[in-house]
Order: structure tokens, then sequence, then C-alpha cells
């Protein structure tokens, strides 16, 4: 499997999908050292500054997962390569956000074209701070590889390890696996939160097989989100550190 590795791009997703059309294998990847057009989700710019990681990785399943599905098995995926390379701690914010301490580290896009009913390839787009200034226009706090790591690690390793764990997720399930519905109870940053939109007072309790965001409404009536985004009150939820420290720390007597 061949990484190719590209100074300057407008999109190693678009870099991608060319690829792909042109018959390259399964699990090739795209690095670019910076993205002038870089996209994510609703195709929302994503800025790419050189000191971060901006890759794409093509990849051919048989049969292709729902879009939840697949953003949450690649969300694992690289939460497991960021711990690899000495991040501690990395949360999954639904649908296809990576954070730690509370602050985005990173992101993740999947799209997928088809040939009538059959998929013919994906496209995995990752972003991942690692030594670049705080890209601006995120939503909430943003952070990077190197606020959380004693030693520098440069982008090409944090590249690799992400590659190599993208390249290892299957994308022909239909659900989530058990071991996964289970690491994501763990990792769920949305667990407790109360929401503003799109169900007002909302509180998450959790993601299920299907991938869906499950939350609990004022009245207590359950429903299962498939669409985000979602707008966390942060004026109730108590953050990731906090609820570390709460079950951590003895009560003051």
């Amino acid at each position: 499997m061949r990484t190719i590795q590209l100074d300057r791009v407008g999109s190693t997703q678009d870099e991608i999908h060319q690829l792909a059309e042109a018959g390259e294998p399964d699990g090739t990847a795209v690095v670019a050292r910076e993205q002038t057009a870089g996209r994510g989700r609703r195709g929302r710019h994503w800025e790419s500054p050189v000191g971060g990681v901006w890759l794409s990785v093509l990849r051919r399943p048989t049969e292709a997962a729902p879009p939840l599905v697949m953003s949450l098995s690649v969300g694992l995926a690289v939460a497991h390569a960021l711990e690899a390379v000495g991040i501690q701690e990395v949360q999954v914010k639904w649908p296809n956000d990576l954070l730690v301490n509370d602050a985005k580290i990173g992101g993740i896009l999947c799209e997928v074209r088809w040939h009538g009913d059959v998929p013919a390839w994906a496209a995995i787009g990752v972003g991942i701070n690692v030594e670049n200034p705080a890209p601006s226009g995120v939503i909430g706090p943003a952070t990077s590889v190197t606020e959380h790591t004693r030693e520098r690690i440069a982008p090409g390793d944090v590249a690799s390890s992400v590659i190599g764990a993208i390249r290892s997720v299957p994308l022909n399930l239909t659900t989530l696996d058990t071991p996964a519905v289970a690491e994501l109870r763990r990792r769920d940053w949305l667990s407790g939160a109360i929401l503003l939109e799109p169900v007002p007072g909302g509180v998450c309790t959790g993601i299920d097989r299907t991938g869906a965001l499950v939350v609990r409404g004022p009245a207590g009536t359950v429903q299962q989100l498939r669409n985000g985004p979602v707008v966390v009150d942060t004026t109730i939820v108590r953050t990731a550190a906090r609820q570390k420290r709460l079950t951590s720390e003895p009560e003051p007597s």
C-alpha cells in the first residue's frame, strides 16, 4: 500500500477520489503538509496549515457501513492511533470529532461513492492538530498533539499511526459491534450533556449500535438522533475533566 506525500493541495479528499477513479487499490493514502480547500462535514471549510496532519485514505469495501457506523468506527481507530503516539484519554464527540481534555484535536470526514447500489470506494479524511496554531473558526476550544506530549512528535509519525489504523478498520459492518459500543460508552464526550439543539433540555445518554445519539427529552421521551450537529448547553454540562475529578477526589468534609 502506498502513501503519497504532497506539499500543498486543495483537498486530500479530492486527491483520493481522483486516484480511486484511476483504479488505485484499497489502502492508498494521501498526506499533505497543507490544504488550501480542506473541508469537514456539510462542506464546512477546514483550516489546514503547515504543522498539522491532513490526510485521506482510500478504502474499497464490498459493502459500505451506514454513515454513522463508518464515522464512529474510524473515530475509535484514530483515537487508538493518537494514544499509540502518547496522547492520553482521547474522546469521541458524536458524530465525527476527537477531543482531548474537552478541546478539539481532530475531525473525520467519510465520503462514499457508489456504482448503483454497490459502493465503489470510500474516502476517509482525517485532520489532526499537531504543532500547527489552533485553527480559527472552530466552535469551542481547540488543542493539539504538542500540548499533550512531553517530547516532540513529528506530524509524519502521527500520520503514519493514523493511516495504519484506518487501513485496518472494517467498513462493511451494518451496526457497531459489542466491543465498539462498550468503548464508545467510555469515550463518549456527550454522555450526560444537556442540549440546546435539536432537543432543548434533552440529556445525551449514549450511542447505540446504529451509531445514533440517544437523547432523553425533558418529558422522558427517548429519541435517536442520526444527523448532527448538536448544540450543548455549556453552562450546565460537566466537562470530562471535571467528571474525572469528581469521581477520583474525595468529597470535602
